[in-house]
This record gives structure tokens, sequence and C-alpha cells, in this order.
């Protein structure tokens, strides 16, 4: 019995120690590589530098645009536009889905919403889904003015709410050469229905109530008040639905725990009342079809909660179209696990439409 002790100590203890430290450091990095997380993935093989551009209306919209290393002088690369969460900002999920694409040489821009980030719009957190989709527009319109990138080859990744805004902002931009999205929520569904249409009526009517009177207050100079988002930092129980600790794991942790300059954490992800009620009036998935001969892909994991979304756009989604579940991968998953999101996919997808 010594003789295995000894062994067990000079050979195998060690060795389970480099194993703990090693997932320690990727954790101290806020990158959760055991479950292959990896929000905050930067790479050597492209630069990324900060931008920003007008939209329409005059509004600042703040972007990050990530260019491989690799291209060459007085060419011109296709380009792909990525939209974060709903409620999130570019430096969660969108970052990573830039960075991961710059790599498979194209010209990638992750924007962040008017209201939200460092881009224009007051109050903080307004909901104003015409003026998100208009944020598309805008990053064509930048792109589609840089040396180095190519307008007729522009596409488009929306993630969570950004795929229900890029699908709006195709239906009347035809720059948009090819449209992705992934964990799709259709923001208006979602609002008027709830998910899986359990939202009643007269729930409904209550919650336009509520944020009607709202407005009386905000006009007066009264407090603003936020809703719905995740559930902030240490107040989550295990009453919580699964849904909630699955937004929590992301947001309220060190996997893709992110407070924008002049934000406060507890403020991060909700949306105000008063104005979350115009997502009653999006109704993005009508006249889909109207995209069509532009290709469409909509990717969702095949636990995903939000499933129903990615399936609703493709049925009523005209020629080319592509609906591609991930295996064992929920709606969350999507945003950050490296293990489990079809990069690959996505890099074939535009290689062969743009």
């Amino acid at each position: 019995m010594r003789n295995v002790y000894l062994y067990f100590r000079k050979y195998f203890l060690p060795l389970l120690n480099l194993i703990f430290f090693s997932i320690l450091s990727s954790l101290s990095n806020g990158a959760d590589m055991y479950n292959q997380t990896d929000n905050f993935y930067q790479s050597n093989l492209v630069t990324r530098q900060p931008v920003n551009f007008l939209n329409q209306y005059q509004m600042k919209v703040a972007g990050n645009l990530f260019i491989p290393k690799s291209i060459i002088t007085n060419q011109k690369y296709p380009a792909i536009i990525v939209g974060h969460p709903m409620g999130a900002v570019k430096e969660q999920s969108a970052n990573l889905y830039a960075t991961k694409m710059a790599e498979q040489g194209f010209i990638t821009l992750s924007i962040d919403l008017s209201f939200w980030g460092e881009s224009d719009g007051h109050p903080r957190n307004a909901v104003l889904p015409d003026m998100y989709s208009e944020d598309f527009s805008a990053a064509v319109d930048f792109l589609g003015t840089q040396p180095f990138v190519d307008r007729n080859k522009i596409g488009v990744i929306g993630i969570c709410g950004s795929g229900s805004f890029a699908i709006s902002a195709a239906k009347i931009d035809p720059r948009l050469k090819a449209i992705a999205t992934v964990s799709m929520y259709d923001m208006g569904a979602a609002t008027r229905n709830g998910l899986h249409h359990t939202l009643t009526l007269q729930k409904r009517k209550q919650i336009i109530q509520q944020a009607a009177e709202q407005r009386y207050i905000e006009f007066t100079g009264g407090k603003i008040e936020y809703t719905g988002g995740t559930i902030n930092k240490g107040k989550i129980t295990a009453s919580d639905s699964p849904i909630a600790h699955e937004f929590y794991d992301f947001y309220r942790t060190a996997r893709g725990e992110f407070t924008p300059s002049g934000s406060q954490p507890d403020l991060t992800t909700h949306p105000t009342l008063s104005s979350n009620p115009k997502f009653m009036n999006f109704y993005p998935f009508n006249d889909i079809e109207t995209i069509s001969p532009r290709p469409l892909l909509f990717i969702t994991g095949d636990k995903a909660h939000s499933k129903e979304f990615s399936e609703d756009a493709y049925r009523r989604a005209a020629e080319p179209k592509e609906l591609y579940y991930v295996k064992n991968a929920g709606h969350v998953d999507l945003y950050d696990r490296v293990n489990l999101i079809p990069f690959a996919k996505l890099t074939s997808f535009f290689k062969t439409n743009l």
C-alpha cells in the first residue's frame, strides 16, 4: 500500500493539481473552458478597433470592427454585421461571433443597438424596434463605404432578439445579401404572447395599462422604472424558472457579465417599463417571404426554449432557407459555448452566399 501511495503522490497528485489550476486560470480570465464557454475570446489573427457612425436619424451607433491580419491591400472582402442579444451589448456574444468569423477571412462589425451600450439614445435601455432595425442598415452604410469591403457582399448574424431586428431590416434593405439568425427571439411575439403562447390577453392588457400609467410618472419628472431582463446578482432562488437560471448563468456571472460605461450592474439587460410594450406592435416575420431570393439560415438549439421562433420564421420564409438544429444545445448555450456554436456552418453559409 505504501508503494501505491508514493506512486500516487509522485505522479498522479501533481497531474491533478495541474488540471485544477488550469481550470482556475480559465475562470479567472472570464472563460469557463471546462464547459467550453469563451464569451470574451480574443484572437491574435484579427485586429479589433472601436468605430462609430451615424444612423439615418443622426444617432451615433457604436461598434467594433474586426479585420483579419491576412487581408491584402487594395483588395475588397465580404463583410458580416453581428447583432447582440436583446438587452445585452456587443461585448456579450456579438464580439465572440465577430472575432471567430473574422478568423475565417470576413470583415466583421459588432454593434451596440441604439439605447444600449455605447450607442446613442435616451433614456437608456429604451425599446424602439424600428430603430434597432435601422442600426443594421446604418451598419451597411458604414461597411459599404470602407475601401476594403465589397459592398455587394454584406451579410448579417442576429443573435437572440437581434435575429428579429436583422430580419426586419433585411425586408426593406436589399443590401443585406445573406441573413443568419442564432437562438432567435421574435421580440414581438414573445412580448405579446409569452413563450408557447402562455400570456393571456387579460395579462397583456394589464402590462399595457401599467406601462401607460408609468408614462405619466416619467412625463412629470418621476423615476424611470425597468422591467423584464435577467434577475439581478444575488437575487436568484431555487424556485426561479430554469430559463431564469439559464440567463443568470450568463449575464450575472464571470462567464458573460459586462456593465457598459455609464450604466449600473442592476440595470443591465432591463428595458424601461414604459417603452417595452412597443414590442407588441413589432411583427418582424410578416412579409418575411419578400426577402427571397436572398438566403436565410436559422440556427437554434434542439433543446432551446426559444426554438419556436426559428421554426415559425422558417415556416413563413420562402426559399432559399434552412433551419439548422444544434444537438444538445439550449438557447444561451449558443451565446458563447464554442464547442456547440456551429461556426463551420456559418462560414460555409456566408462563403457560399457572399
